[in-house]
């Protein structure tokens, strides 16, 4: 099947993550028209499902497209129409009838489409700086539904959007990085290939690429780099450096070092600059200069050392330095001191704690995920749908407890990668907490389920107080386990709701509950600052990929990256724990008598 897709199949972006984008805006365009809501929500399904989906939809047919969940025959036949053209008629038609102005203002993540349209129709604001000046003049506030609470929002989602830029999420970064090194390493006299920069730091989003490259000579590997299919411009051709520009719109620098040289270049070409900064302080401290090519005494300008990188902390009286704890956060401190942590690993990961099925908003039967886990190797996997106050879920007590019954058949029977002892099964749930801070249902009933993770999903601009008192009520509850997602946040649209987060890690300290570190690389929540802070409260953590599909159980690496950046060790999270002490630290939760242990 050629097409518009074929170029970006397995490449960067996959097809089936644009086509999600593309229902994504056509459900955006038929709310912004007052089209029916119910065909909105289909096509967010599909969006979904297709995001999700195992295959890459430009190898499909119909037929094949309509094994998808959620596909039907006339969104698998616009697939194809987009393979085919690189656009759907019935998408331009909306794009034609709404003004560019109003589909400007919807890139702004706090304002919806009808609240874009009443700022167009009644006030004739077509921009985002047009926006800007009449919030400070205080035109909004005339508006039914618009108030200063709204204004704050929008203002909000304005500097979200700014401060976005052309930065793109981790995953879609490390997608590509995984690409180009893998093409760069099999090329003739490459002796080495990495990604560095603030991917190899687990940055959260990431603004262009650097790949690093060890080579006698530079020549075949710039060449290869050149001409690798999703190159749209050369920006920059050198023997040292060479810069492209992807047909997505990311840049990525190529530098190909000597292979001598490799140690130091990727200390350097790692960073971060606060970080570099502080190790180039150590050069000089011992009569030493510090750069890109290498070590070398002060005076003589003899090169010291420069083959790894081991070998540059070492000479400067430090030992080596994980990638994610460079950002000059006391790491120099902690290394002088031997009291650099342990940290986390993605092979530590025993378990995931947070997942769906298609019980409620997931793709794939349950069946299906179990499988997918075990391949990963782990001990024990929670299932985890949602609860009945999410209304559109349709969860109900007999579906629930039927998924039970079959969890308990499935317990044990799918053996983990490589081992004979079958994975364990634990029967979760994600709970709703609700404006008052309680949730879906009564004790009685959460007395049966092994886990309970309670998650914020709707009222997110209550007060400061209002949302403090709500999270800290759902820790108190002792059947609640983990708190989900704990700030909400969606990376670029959704900013944090304003609680106070110590009052809440405190909370969580004090009652055993476990904070999420939510994989999704639209979430990665929480942030590596905010792990840091509960982290000095004496708070537990679990790594969670919170994944809706198959595919999106390998999000844990970013949530360990994440983890990482946050200080964290085995110990300080539960999912790396051994499934006897996990059940121990989970019936203790059902006493109310969680110890620290």
């Amino acid at each position: 099947m050629k097409g518009a897709l074929s170029a970006y199949s397995g490449i960067m972006v996959r097809s089936n993550d644009e086509v999600a984008a593309l229902f994504h805006e056509y459900a955006d365009l038929i709310s912004i028209t007052g089209g029916d809501a119910y065909k909105s929500r289909v096509y967010e399904k599909a969006a979904r499902s297709v995001g999700g989906y195992h295959a890459d939809v430009s190898t499909l047919d119909v037929k094949g497209l309509q094994e998808i969940p959620n596909v039907g025959k006339s969104i698998a036949e616009k697939i194809l129409e987009y393979a085919r053209s690189g656009s759907v008629s019935a998408v331009e038609e909306l794009r034609a009838k709404i003004p560019a102005g109003v589909r400007r203002l919807t890139a702004i993540p706090t304002l919806g489409p009808k609240k874009a349209c009443v700022l167009y129709e009644e006030l004739g604001i077509s921009s985002i700086e047009e926006l800007a000046d009449a919030i400070h003049e205080e035109r909004l506030r005339d508006l039914k539904g618009f108030g200063p609470k709204t204004e704050e929002n929008i203002l909000h989602g304005m500097e979200l959007l700014q401060s976005s830029g052309e930065r793109v999420l981790l995953d879609a970064a490390m997608d590509l990085a995984d690409d180009i090194v893998a093409e760069l390493s099999g090329v003739a006299g490459c002796r080495r290939c990495t990604y560095a920069g603030s991917l190899r730091r687990f940055r959260e989003t990431v603004g262009d690429i650097d790949v690093l490259a060890a080579a006698a000579r530079s020549a075949p590997v710039m060449r290869a780099f050149t001409e690798l299919p999703y190159v749209a411009e050369v920006i920059a051709h050198g023997e040292k450096k060479t810069s492209i520009r992807t047909t997505k719109g990311l840049s990525v620098d190529l530098r190909v070092v000597p292979p001598d040289s490799w140690g130091a270049a990727l200390q350097y070409f790692t960073g971060s600059k606060a970080h570099n900064i502080r190790t180039r302080e150590r050069a000089v401290h011992h009569k030493l200069k510090l750069s890109e090519y290498g070590l070398f005494d002060a005076e003589s300008g003899k090169k010291i050392v420069s083959k790894t990188e081991e070998d540059v902390y070492a000479r400067l009286g430090l030992p080596w330095i994980p990638p994610t704890l460079r950002e000059d956060r006391g790491e120099i401190e902690a290394g002088l001191n031997g009291e650099l942590p342990d940290l986390v690993q993605e092979q530590d990961i025993r378990g995931d704690l947070h997942t769906h099925t298609d019980l409620t908003d997931g793709l794939a039967p349950l069946e299906e995920m179990v499988a997918a886990a075990a391949e990963r190797g782990y001990a024990y996997y929670a299932i985890t749908d949602h609860g009945p106050d999410l209304y559109m879920q349709r969860m109900t007590d007999e579906r629930i407890l039927a998924q039970r019954e079959r969890v308990r058949e499935l317990d044990g029977k799918y053996a983990k990668h490589g081992k004979r002892s079958g994975m364990r099964l634990l029967h979760g749930v994600e709970l709703n907490i609700d404006p008052d801070g309680g949730v879906d249902w009564p004790e009685e009933f959460l007395a049966g389920f092994d886990l309970c993770v309670a998650s914020v999903h709707s009222h997110f601009n209550q007060g400061r107080e209002a949302l403090t008192r709500r999270i800290v009520r759902a820790c108190e509850n002792p059947h609640v386990d983990i708190i989900g997602h704990p700030t909400t946040r969606i990376i670029g649209k959704r900013p944090p709701i304003d609680a106070d987060l110590d009052a809440i890690f405190a909370a969580c300290a004090r009652t055993g509950t476990a904070l999420e570190i939510n994989a999704h690389p639209d979430r990665l929540d929480l942030r590596d600052e905010d792990i840091l802070r509960a982290k000095r409260h004496g708070v537990r953590f679990a790594v969670d990929s919170d994944a809706h599909a198959t595919l999106h159980l390998a999000n844990m690496r970013y949530g360990v990256g994440t983890a990482q950046r946050g200080w964290l060790t085995k110990n300080d999270v539960i999912n790396t724990w051994p499934e006897s002490r996990l059940r121990h630290l989970l019936r203790e939760g059902r006493t109310g008598h969680r110890s620290r242990g």
